[in-house]
């Protein structure tokens, strides 16, 4: 008799037992309660029972002792690791225990485009959602590599910051030793100086060479480099300027303004990319010595001044038809 009750017992605790896993089986599979995808940041240091009310309290989970046991009967307990994680809308127990246990946090990424000041990539640094501290102070103009950075939430911005300029210093360096033999410049600074020039001066690839070019023909001429992008930057440095150029603007005497200076400004006006870069340390073989806007994105060429002015003339008709005002260096007087 007593076999028979032992027996029926056992019996009953293995149905039971069956029953029970597969209950726990469908709770730790079954689609969780959040609606819609969203993210969540896991602070740093905190255990299994902080995150557990974490997700409870931002509906992620029907109860965080659900949770809990789930991270224990997965093995992930002392696994969840810190940072921002995006959770897909219902997502079961399963789905955040190995995900909140993989690392497998968002990428966020800044960008820095080809040509932006120091102040303006510093306040996209700063503006930056997630990253702590503060970018540094002493940053000069064109320090800064222009490039896509990416970063996880938490990250210091001082150490984007020295990554930015690491990776300017260091591209900076190699170029200036490939750089074309007889060019006219002292320094790696003054290459960074006017390839910041020609940086602001056109966007297209198969120009940027022949640009550099023109210039490096004007400072070995000892001509007046006259760039409208150093006259705003003479006004506006950082990279604010609002207005288009009058003659006022191209006659106001700045240390930038390369209308009334000769030679290179004092130092860069934007921080450029490696292609102007490029083109300034092996600049295209050409004898021209201006260009002009073709009123298609692109510029015209010239050798002589009376070639140049055929150009303008050129230029100053389109922008008639088109009815669009010329900029200021173009304009009849």
């Amino acid at each position: 008799m007593r076999m028979r009750i032992a027996a029926g017992v056992l019996l009953g605790l293995l149905i039971a037992g069956v029953a029970g896993a597969k209950w726990w089986d469908r709770e730790v599979l079954k689609p969780g309660p959040l609606p819609v995808t969203r993210a969540i940041v896991l602070p740093r240091g905190a255990g299994l029972t902080v995150i557990a009310r974490q997700l409870e309290d931002s509906a992620m989970v029907p109860h965080r002792y659900l949770f809990q046991l789930a991270a224990w009967t997965l093995g992930h307990s002392r696994d969840l690791k810190a940072g921002e994680y995006q959770i897909a809308a219902h997502s079961s127990l399963r789905d955040l225990v190995t995900l909140l246990s993989s690392g497998r946090v968002v990428i966020r990424r800044v960008v820095i485009p080809e040509g932006w000041t120091v102040r303006q990539a510093l306040a996209a640094v700063s503006q930056a959602e997630g990253m702590e501290g503060s970018a540094p102070d002493g940053i000069r103009e064109g320090e800064l590599m222009p490039a896509t950075y990416s970063y996880t939430w938490g990250d210091d911005r001082g150490r984007m910051i020295v990554q930015m300029r690491s990776g300017m210093t260091q591209l900076v360096d190699r170029l200036w030793r490939e750089r074309a033999p007889g060019l006219p410049l002292a320094t790696p600074a003054e290459a960074v100086t006017l390839a910041s020039i020609v940086e602001k001066e056109t966007g297209r690839a198969d120009e940027r060479a022949l640009v550099a070019g023109v210039f490096h023909n004007r400072l070995k001429a000892r001509m007046k480099l006259q760039s409208d992008p150093t006259v705003i930057y003479g006004i506006a440095p950082g990279g604010e300027f609002g207005r288009a150029l009058t003659r006022a603007d191209l006659r106001q005497p700045t240390p930038y303004n390369t209308y009334t200076i000769d030679g290179l400004p004092p130092g860069p006006i934007a921080n450029p990319g490696r292609a102007a870069l490029e083109a300034v340390m092996k600049p295209a073989a050409t004898d021209a010595l201006y260009f002009v806007a073709d009123g298609n994105g692109g510029h015209l060429f010239a050798r002589t001044l009376d070639e140049h002015n055929r150009n303008v003339a050129r230029f100053r008709r389109i922008m008639r038809e088109r009815g669009q005002p010329l900029p200021p260096a173009q304009a009849e007087d």
